[in-house]
């Protein structure tokens, strides 16, 4: 079998989006006579853990585990609350928030992983000096794994694929760093030399491959997915008209004109405000909380903190919609959220707040998956929910998605094999 060297941050009992894609990936890799080896933290300092992916790791597998110092460890230390994730940078407005953000944007380059790079690189030379591996597989963010990658591939020579989960530069919070012009040059450069020196690149949309493919002709599309069939058996639905975003919802992702339009509906129909419930499941940032009281829907919010994968995928199953909330920033036609491959395969509308002209809005078109509403289109959104509404109160909410079977787990990994199999043949 081909031997395959997987360098990640995210691996369980890490829980959230981050984790995701490579542990499928893994789990299907040797149904392709491919046997993936895992490499990543001994002691790491995850927002969430979900014990309920550890499931998921196939038996007798290779995981070699390396110690980190990572900077969130000392302030998590004096702090009651946990650093958050990247994706909420740029919300603290007090001095020393301000200054937080400015260190970790211009000495951490490109992220705070970026002292796991040289001791991760002298071990697993010696790893690859005394065990037979036929290529290693990088996986970003955080981007400090590829630059593990990149000096492997400049000491070693061996085959390296760098896998692009989200973008570097045109990450959705990249706008928000107070980067210094060099710091802003250094990342650009950084990410340059990962894209033009691995032997495959993948990224997970058409606009990623798009805006990369300036810097590498090797640039293969493979999405997120998702993985469980779903039973045939008909699941209850949420007696409650239940609108329903999971994940993480930060500033960028919140969108006024959304609650706008339930609060305005919800004054003009007594029936759909007493209906209505608005569940968010998962971190959600105060803007977000503040716009929906703000607007009088705080007695619709059903707030739900973060919950294992398990029980996430039943809140789809059993959701009358399924929200997806697009940040609405520069690199917006480029995201795709994971958690739609998931949505897909609950078979629940969707109803999308993105770019008509996205990549999110090309998969919903495609698989006929729900609605997709401009940023601020309220006249559109009003007419969607009115719709939607009138079906859930003839107890016909649904949607007859289709095409949708290409983003399972397993076929993305058949995917992935065809690529690490010509990559090892070069």
């Amino acid at each position: 079998m081909i031997k395959a060297l997987i360098i990640t941050y995210y691996w369980p009992p890490s829980g959230g989006s981050g984790v995701q894609r490579w542990l499928k990936f893994v789990k299907c890799l040797r149904d392709f006579d491919i046997e993936p080896i895992i490499y990543t933290v001994e002691n790491p300092d995850y927002v969430f853990n979900d014990d309920s992916l550890l499931s998921d790791i196939p038996d007798s597998i290779e995981i070699l585990k390396q110690p980190i110092w990572e900077p969130y460890q000392i302030v998590n230390l004096f702090s009651k609350q946990k650093v958050e994730s990247a994706g909420f940078l740029g919300q603290n407005n007090s001095i020393l928030g301000k200054i937080k953000n400015y260190i970790r944007a211009n000495y951490f380059i490109p992220d705070a992983r970026m002292f796991w790079i040289n001791p991760s690189v002298k071990f697993l030379k010696k790893y690859l000096k005394e065990n037979k591996v036929d290529l290693i597989i990088s996986t970003g963010p955080p981007h400090s794994l590829h630059l593990i990658g990149l000096k492997l591939k400049e000491q070693l020579g061996v085959k390296w694929i760098a896998d692009f989960r989200d973008p570097w530069t045109e990450i959705d919070y990249f706008h928000h760093l107070p980067l210094t012009e060099k710091s802003r040059k250094k990342h650009h450069q950084l990410e340059q030399n990962v894209l033009k020196n691995a032997d495959e690149i993948i990224v997970v949309g058409n606009s990623m491959k798009e805006n990369y493919s300036k810097f590498s002709n090797n640039i293969t599309v493979i999405t997120n997915g998702y993985d469980t069939e779903n039973s045939n058996e008909k699941v209850p639905l949420d007696q409650k008209f239940s609108i329903t975003h999971i994940g993480l919802m930060n500033a960028d992702r919140n969108h006024p004109f959304f609650w706008k339009v339930l609060s305005e509906f919800s004054a003009d129909n007594e029936s759909f405000k007493n209906d209505l419930e608005i569940k968010l499941i998962g971190k959600v940032d105060e803007t977000v909380l503040k716009s929906i009281q703000d607007l009088g829907l705080q007695s619709n919010l059903n707030l739900i903190p973060y919950i294992p994968h398990d029980e996430v995928i039943n809140c789809q199953l059993t959701s009358q919609i399924l929200l997806l909330s697009i940040n609405n920033v520069p690199a917006a036609k480029g995201i795709i959220t994971g958690k739609v491959f998931e949505y897909l395969q609950s078979k629940r509308p969707i109803l999308a707040i993105a770019p008509l002209d996205g990549d999110l809005a090309a998969i919903l078109k495609e698989t006929n998956a729900g609605e997709v509403i401009n940023f601020d289109d309220e006249t559109t959104l009003r007419m969607a929910l009115e719709t939607f509404y009138k079906s859930y109160q003839q107890n016909d909410l649904q949607v007859k998605s289709s095409h949708y079977q290409e983003y399972h787990r397993k076929n993305l990994t058949r995917q992935l094999s065809v690529l690490i199999k010509k990559c090892v043949r070069q």
